[in-house]
């Protein structure tokens, strides 16, 4: 990895963030004043002057004001620059970020763009005040994250309670700690001994949302403040999406941050990077304990870095839900006591939809300059389903760009074969995965099993709130639900219902 041509060799000149949270919610700016202003602070932290001649600008989608969008003509209008290349992520993926990274790494290889300019924000803290202020006399509180567009409400999984990632991690949450033979309770202080770290590494972060350092047992119990959500997750283990935040980075080539005058010191330099996919169906997945694609990405990042998990000073491990942070750092095999976060993860440094590894980035800049150092950054978007890994240093990779990042094929070639789905299966069945679903009194709604048919087809069952003795096995930890029978009958309505043997 030698002879890199500085004029193709994309660095990191600028960073800024913003938390935005006044005293009255509903004086909150909205995501493209979060933008504006954060764009302006990355313009200030490289020595401003730079956006002026931006000619590339990528703006990661939001999701709480839909009226406002598209938002990047309007955040290039409110900085007064009329880059050449202007565009707008189509979803709000929690991958976003670092794709926007790569690809205007890619433009400046390319010799396409001079300046390219990264952006994202979300004001959902200010939407949902305003949200509950229309509400309608007795009617029910609007939500952004369910009423969102692009969420689909009328299909399978969703008339058994999958509709929102919150509803579909624990599948994997669940399916994961059964294969890593660990019982309820080893699984849950897995878990809070992770999240009680990213909240020690929130205190000192900046721009986190919750600077306050929380106990492992206060993340994994229920408690007044901590209400479960899904099973086994509960309010601390969820991302933090009602936040105000916005968060950029500008990118340029090595030799015009040299014409600028920028000091090496304050560069960051770009590695090789990695994408793959699943299924955007999440029950059309090979498994629920493990993503092939999510181990392509980062296990390719780090060959085509040539490091291994000693030579990384610090991780950015997404941290929407804990299921996916244990995923990766077993694929890494990550050290438990050591952060997955420098920004403080996505329920303390604030979980802004799809913005949140704009922050990582933010944050992994300010630690790696100045230094040799090299940090992972490792997101995950949708349901499980996007996963981009790419390196930072703060000296130079020999990474050579363009680059492809693309190793799909790979992931697919790892994929073990997908069960067809049976939508009107009825017999006996055992269980593959599963979890349960709470109302905001902390009372189960419903739980919903994905299960394994004899012939090897996937299907789904509900759990009725007043099937106490069902849910109670579901979730007291007794013992392990993954792998049990049961039977599948159907009610009146055409609901499979679960029936223990």
């Amino acid at each position: 990895m030698t002879g890199q041509d500085p004029e193709t060799t994309p660095v990191i000149i600028g960073v800024g963030q913003i938390n935005d949270r006044p005293e009255t919610p509903a004086d909150g700016l909205d995501p493209v004043g979060l933008m504006t202003r954060a764009l302006r602070r990355a313009d200030a932290d490289a020595g401003s002057g730079v956006l002026v001649d931006c000619d590339s600008l990528s703006v990661v989608a939001q999701l709480a004001w839909p009226q406002l969008n598209p938002v990047d003509a309007k955040v290039a209008k409110d900085l007064g620059i009329d880059p050449a290349h202007r565009m707008q992520t189509a979803l709000p993926n929690g991958d976003s970020p670092i794709l926007l990274l790569h690809e205007a790494a890619n433009r400046i290889g390319r010799g396409e763009a001079k300046i390219c300019a990264i952006v994202g924000g979300e004001a959902l803290r200010t939407a949902g005040h305003l949200a509950a202020l229309k509400k309608p006399e007795g009617g029910e509180k609007p939500n952004a994250l369910r009423d969102a567009s692009h969420r689909v409400r009328h299909g399978y999984p969703q008339s058994y309670g999958l509709v929102v990632p919150t509803d579909v991690y624990p599948l994997y949450e669940n399916a994961g700690r059964a294969s890593y033979g660990q019982s309820l309770a080893e699984g849950q202080e897995e878990t809070g001994a992770i999240w009680a770290v990213m909240s020690e590494v929130a205190v000192a972060s900046d721009g986190a949302w919750i600077r306050k350092p929380v106990k492992a047992e206060a993340v994994v119990e229920p408690s007044e403040n901590n209400r479960p959500i899904a099973f086994p997750y509960t309010k601390l283990q969820v991302a933090n999406s009602a936040v105000n935040q916005g968060a950029a980075f500008i990118v340029t080539s090595l030799a015009e941050a040299r014409r600028r005058g920028i000091p090496d010191e304050r560069l960051v330099h770009i590695g090789y990077g990695a994408a793959a996919h699943e299924s955007g169906n999440f029950l059309a997945r090979d498994r629920f304990d493990h993503s092939p694609s999510l181990a392509t990405s980062i296990e390719r990042a780090m060959a085509l870095n040539e490091v291994g998990t000693d030579d990384l000073a610090h991780v950015e491990l997404y941290s929407c839900f804990p299921c996916v942070p244990k995923m990766a750092r077993r694929e890494l095999d990550w050290p438990i006591e050591k952060p997955v976060t420098v920004f403080g993860g996505l329920t303390f440094g604030g979980g802004p939809i799809g913005n949140y590894m704009s922050h990582a980035v933010v944050a992994m800049a300010e630690k790696l300059r100045g230094t040799d150092g090299r940090g992972l950054l490792f997101a995950n978007g949708g349901y499980a389903t996007h996963n981009h890994t790419i390196m930072l240093s703060g000296a130079p990779t020999g990474a050579h760009f363009p680059q492809d990042f693309d190793y799909q094929t790979e992931a697919d070639d790892r994929r073990g074969e997908v069960p067809p789905i049976d939508e009107d299966y009825v017999g006996p069945a055992i269980i593959e995965t599963y979890t349960v679903h709470y109302d905001r009194a902390g009372s189960p709604k419903s739980g919903v099993i994905v299960a394994l048919t004899p012939n090897g087809s996937r299907t789904l069952a509900k759990v009725p709130a007043e099937d106490s003795e069902t849910i109670a096995f579901l979730t007291d930890g007794r013992c392990e639900p993954v792998g049990a029978s049961g039977n599948i009958e159907r009610r009146r309505d055409n609901l499979a219902i679960w029936q223990r043997s």
